[in-house]
């Protein structure tokens, strides 16, 4: 019996849930100048994921401009997956929080990291995008009498519509980015940075957004607006604006969860 002891132990740790900090609006632009401090400081390691991430978004458009279909499911599928993709940058901003110089083994250790202790919450936003993909397809093949098929078709449907389908589409996205943002905008860096089960690490950020929804909206908005500019300037913005979000999020993250009684994430051997 007695090998058994730190078992439970061990388990009772994972599921014991972490203090929330209420904030003020005023946060968001601690968290955004923050975010810019840690991009300035990290150089070249955090910019490459704002490279990376312009030039998914480019191959993604291109791949939608081939099979329209998939634009609108792909658009929301992307906001879906992106959380994920900051894997590296939390572990930047973790090393400069430290006071330590970060370089891009960093970012390659996070990364292989990431790949053990976010599979199972990866599968959870692959299904979801999946889904929505789906679910917008479906709704745009059976609903929609217009004839479109061309991108400028589904551009035009959209700015001379009459009916009511395009209008469900934008509610049901509307609240799959909400029940999105709210799942994952402290679940990822959590699971990062503390060795936490998933269905804590969800529950820790839909209770951190529930204590602060004017910051978090705020943010929220914040997001939408600069991915929204990204896409503008054919997703160049992304190369700077991904990676100060990024950094951003981590400071989200530490300054509303306090995860002092949670045991640290140990390295992959």
């Amino acid at each position: 019996m007695q090998p058994n002891t730190g078992e439970p132990q061990a388990a009772e740790q994972h599921f014991t849930a972490p203090p929330i900090r209420e904030v003020g609006p005023d946060a968001v632009w601690r968290w955004l100048r923050q975010g810019w401090l840690d991009l300035r400081a990290s150089g070249w390691p955090s910019l490459m994921h704002g490279l990376i991430v312009a030039a998914v978004s480019i191959v993604i458009v291109e791949i939608t401009l081939l099979f329209w279909p998939l634009l609108p499911g792909a658009v929301s599928g992307f906001l879906v997956v992106g959380p994920i993709l900051a894997t590296g940058l939390y572990a930047l901003s973790s090393r400069l929080e430290l006071g330590a110089r970060p370089d891009k083994q960093h970012v390659f250790e996070a990364w292989r990291r990431g790949t053990r202790c976010l599979y199972r919450f990866g599968l959870l936003l692959v299904l979801a995008g999946s889904t929505w993909v789906l679910i917008s397809m479906s709704l745009f093949h059976y609903f929609v009498s217009a004839e479109i098929e061309r991108p400028l078709d589904f551009l035009r449907y959209v700015l001379l519509q009459d009916d009511g389908v395009f209008l469900l589409w934008t509610i049901l996205a509307g609240l799959v980015a909400a029940v999105t943002f709210a799942v994952t905008v402290v679940s990822v860096p959590l699971l990062v940075d503390r060795d936490v089960n998933t269905p804590l690490a969800l529950a820790t950020s839909v209770r951190a957004v529930a204590e602060n929804p004017v910051p978090m909206t705020l943010w929220a908005l914040l997001i939408l607006l600069a991915t929204g500019f990204s896409v503008a300037t054919f997703m160049i913005g992304f190369i700077v604006i991904y990676p100060v979000l990024g950094h951003a999020s981590w400071h989200v993250y530490r300054d509303i969860v306090d995860v002092s009684q949670l045991p640290p994430r140990q390295p992959v051997d």
